[in-house]
């Protein structure tokens, strides 16, 4: 059956990366790896929708906005 996941506020995890020491830092940084882990694990099947939302696209890491991943 048809499926929509809706992450609201991509923004709070998906954030370009960086080089940091701070132990904070670095865990948002492994959920956002994480999370491009699993998007590039759906196929490309019609019935499954992924939908994100941001008011700070400005601050998005680029790999989550290449075509096909949300």
């Amino acid at each position: 059956s048809p499926c929509i996941i809706f992450i609201d506020e991509i923004d709070a995890i998906g954030t370009k990366r960086f080089d940091s020491e701070v132990s904070g830092d670095r865990e948002v940084q492994r959920t956002m790896l994480e999370l491009l882990n699993q998007l590039d694990g759906f196929s490309s099947d019609d019935r499954i929708k992924v939908i994100a939302a941001t008011n700070r696209a400005d601050i998005l890491d680029p790999a989550l906005m290449r075509s096909g991943r949300l």
